[in-house]
C-alpha cells in the first residue's frame, strides 16, 4: 500500500482531499491527514474571531470521512525527510511514501525587538482566541495598535471597530497608501472607510521596537494598551528546521510542486514559494497542480514538460459586516455588494467542504 501523508488540514490539503476522495485515486493508495486539531479552520476569518464578531464554531469545517482516509491528531515535532517519517509530540510516528507539507505559517517579526513578546497575533485559531481575550478585556477608551495594513490588518481593524466602538484604533501601514499595489480607487475607498469610522491610518511607518504598552514608529514613542502584529509571515518552525531550500523566505519548489531533489515531497500553501502572496486561493490552485502530478506519477505516466501557470482571479476583503471590496479580473467592486460577494463565497466554500 502506497502511503500519501498530508501535513496540515489547511486550504491546500482540503482541496487535495476534495479532488481525491471518495475514489478518485488508485486502490493501492492510503491517505493520512495529520493536524493538531480535529477540524479544518477557516483562516481567512480569524480576524473576525479575534475581533469578537464571529463565534469559533462558524469558522470550523469538519474533515471528510472515508475508509481510505486516516486522521492523526497531534503537534508535529519533526519532519524526518531522510527516514520518511513524521514525529508527533505524543510519540506517534507516521511513515510516508509521498508527503504534502501544508503546515502554514507563523508571524515574522523581522527582528523587531519585543514584537514577539509584546504583541498579539491571528495566524492560528489558538492565537486568535488569545487575541480575542486580550482585546475584549480592554477597558473603554483603550488604544489598540495594529501593525501591518495588508488584508489581515485591514479586516481586523474594521471588524474591531464594529465590535468595540469605544476603542481607539491605530493602523500602521509601511507603504505610502493602503493596498498600494492595487488601483488607487480601491485604496481611497478603504482609507475613506477608516476616516469615517475613526480608525487612524499611519502611513510610511517603520516599527523599530515594541515594549509592554509601548510601540516605536521610527523614533516616535507611542503608548498603546495592546498591539496586534499582522506584518509578515514565515513558514512554521518545524518546516524551517527541515533544512529545505528557501526562496525569499518560503520553501523552494519546482514547477511540479515538489521540493528540488525529492519528487516525493510536495509543499502547498503559505510555506511554499510563489510569485504571489500567500492566500487561500493560491493554496487551492497549488493543490490542483499537486493532484495532477500525483495521479501521473502514481500511474507511471510522464509529466508535461511545462505545467500550467497559476492564475489568480483576484481578492476580496471585508470592512466590517456591511461593507467590503473586491478586485476581480481588473475590476473593482466596493460597498455592500462586495461584502455580499465575500459572504457568498464563504457560504459556498463551507457547503462544498463541510
Amino acid at each position: 500500500m502506497r502511503r500519501l501523508v498530508l501535513l496540515g488540514g489547511g486550504y491546500g490539503n482540503m482541496r487535495i482531499l476534495l479532488r481525491l476522495l471518495p475514489d478518485n485515486f488508485p486502490e493501492d493508495v492510503q491517505i493520512t491527514l495529520v493536524d493538531r486539531t480535529p477540524f479544518h479552520s477557516l483562516k481567512t476569518e480569524f480576524y473576525a474571531l479575534a475581533a469578537g464578531t464571529t463565534p469559533e464554531k462558524e469558522i470550523r469545517v469538519s474533515f471528510p470521512e472515508n475508509e481510505k482516509l486516516s486522521t492523526v491528531y497531534g503537534e508535529i515535532t519533526k519532519i524526518d525527510l531522510e527516514n520518511k517519517v513524521i514525529l508527533l509530540d505524543n510519540g506517534t510516528k507516521v511513515e510516508y511514501d509521498d508527503l504534502v507539507i501544508g503546515l502554514g505559517c507563523e508571524d515574522n517579526y523581522h527582528g523587531v525587538p519585543g514584537a514577539k513578546e509584546f504583541s498579539y497575533g491571528i495566524q492560528t485559531m489558538a492565537n486568535s482566541r488569545i487575541t480575542y481575550n486580550g482585546l475584549a478585556g480592554l477597558p473603554s477608551g483603550s488604544t489598540v495598535g495594529i501593525v501591518g495594513a495588508g488584508l489581515s490588518g485591514i479586516e481586523l481593524a474594521s471588524e474591531l471597530r464594529e465590535s468595540r466602538a469605544d476603542l481607539k484604533i491605530k493602523l500602521f501601514d509601511r507603504g505610502p497608501r493602503i493596498l498600494k499595489d492595487f488601483p488607487e480607487r480601491l485604496s481611497k475607498y478603504v482609507k475613506k472607510w477608516f476616516d469615517n469610522h475613526d480608525v487612524e491610518v499611519i502611513a510610511e511607518s517603520n516599527i523599530t521596537k515594541v515594549e509592554e504598552h509601548v510601540l516605536y514608529n521610527h523614533e516616535e514613542k507611542i503608548e498603546l494598551d495592546a498591539v496586534v502584529w499582522t506584518a509578515g509571515i514565515q513558514p512554521v518552525q518545524v518546516v524551517r528546521e527541515t533544512g529545505l531550500e528557501l526562496d525569499h523566505g518560503r520553501v523552494a519548489i519546482t514547477q511540479y510542486m515538489n521540493v528540488p531533489n525529492d519528487e516525493h515531497v510536495y509543499v502547498v500553501g503559505d510555506c511554499a514559494a510563489s510569485q504571489f502572496g500567500p492566500s487561500a486561493q493560491l493554496a487551492e490552485e497549488q493543490a490542483e497542480l499537486i493532484v495532477k502530478v500525483l495521479k501521473l506519477r502514481w500511474s507511471d505516466q510522464p509529466l508535461p514538460e511545462k505545467m500550467p501557470e497559476i492564475k489568480l482571479k483576484g481578492f476580496m476583503g471585508a470592512l466590517g459586516k456591511k461593507q467590503g471590496f473586491v478586485y476581480l479580473a481588473d475590476t473593482t467592486v466596493t460597498g455592500r455588494i462586495a461584502r455580499l460577494m465575500k459572504s457568498g463565497l464563504l457560504w459556498m466554500y463551507k457547503r462544498h467542504n463541510g
